[in-house]
């Protein structure tokens, strides 16, 4: 039996909670003990919602301990491992507190601010020899795994070009995502998620030209445009965009083409369109990436095994890329290269 204590009941926090309540009701060896958030408020319950529906079940939160210090929380309850559904600019110093604590850690995205913190995450995660894993959910959501194994395989050949976005209004949920040192605005905050996949998928790219532009005052880069450059010539490129207001919702979306295929992911949902045959609609899990990288990383954890899916490496490396987006972005764009 594992004993979690999340910490962070926001938009995040919350939709994980939600798939904890329906793991353990699948009899999944687990017990979320404690809850610990800053603001009493939402130790009861409240909380606000993000830009993409996850589900709303009824939950008693009289059923957990409840603190509003993560300090104390690990200090007086038995905990196996902790899940960290926090600000970005609290990952780094909370993980390896936690860490130190010798409690694996599920960290949220994005791993840190920059790669120094991220590599002292790991080398606290080594040192206790605890596992870390950072939540980029894209890699476990059944669109991008389909994609994931397309690529790998080699099924319709090598990709030749592939564009990656997704967008929506500014987000309200936390008044520290609008302030660029705190979450480094929608740069490494949202545009992570497609950083995180262009890595997953092809590697570390040799450089990146990165066009960007701030539209909130203090939010950082809000509108985002990468290229991202491979020696072997295929084209990528990767798009975030946060000042969509309206009635315009939330998009992510996807399109690769491959040497004898194009696989497409969008609002309609994902269909393979070979050059030779007619196109089709995988079948795919209905499941959500949340509910999936927790049962990955509780079911990895059981196992007594290491996280292989989403290693703290190579998460690293995803935060190495959008520093150098950075740059690139302050340059209008120049090319600045990855080692």
């Amino acid at each position: 039996m594992l004993r979690i204590g999340l910490v962070g009941l926001g938009f995040m926090g919350r939709t994980h909670l939600e798939n904890y309540v329906r793991l353990e009701a699948e009899g999944v060896a687990i017990k979320v003990v404690a809850l610990c958030d800053i603001d009493p408020v939402k130790l009861e319950g409240n909380t606000v919602a993000g830009n993409i529906a996850t589900g709303d079940s009824a939950i008693d939160f009289n059923l957990y301990a409840k603190y509003t210090s993560v300090s104390e929380m690990i200090e007086k309850e038995q905990l196996d491992y902790v899940d960290l559904a926090l600000p970005t600019y609290l990952h780094r110093d909370i993980t390896i507190e936690c860490l130190n604590k010798g409690l694996h850690v599920l960290c949220e995205k994005p791993m840190a601010s920059n790669p120094q913190e991220c590599a002292e995450m790991i080398d606290a995660a080594q040192a206790n020899g605890k596992q870390l894993m950072i939540g980029q959910c894209l890699r476990f959501w059944p669109a991008y795994v389909y994609l994931k194994e397309a690529v790998e395989k080699g099924t319709y050949g090598d990709v030749t070009s592939g564009y990656f976005y997704r967008g929506g209004a500014t987000p309200t949920w936390g008044p520290w995502l609008i302030d660029k040192e705190k979450s480094g605005g929608a740069l490494l905050d949202m545009h992570v998620h497609d950083i995180d996949m262009v890595n997953w998928l092809f590697g570390k790219p040799e450089s990146v030209s990165c066009l960007a532009r701030n539209v909130v005052p203090g939010s950082g880069y809000d509108v985002v445009s990468t290229n991202y450059l491979y020696g072997d010539g295929k084209v990528i490129n990767a798009q975030a965009d946060w000042t969509l207001e309206g009635d315009y919702g939330f998009d992510m979306q996807y399109r690769v083409n491959f040497e004898k295929a194009n696989i497409i992911f969008g609002a309609s949902g994902l269909k393979v369109n070979p050059n030779d045959a007619p196109g089709f609609n995988p079948e795919l899990s209905p499941e959500m990436g949340y509910y999936l990288e927790l049962k990955y990383f509780i079911e990895t954890l059981l196992a007594g095994e290491a996280v292989t899916t989403a290693t703290p490496a190579s998460t690293r490396e995803t935060i190495e890329i959008a520093v150098a987006e950075m740059a690139s972005a302050d340059k209008q764009g120049a090319w600045v290269e990855l080692k």
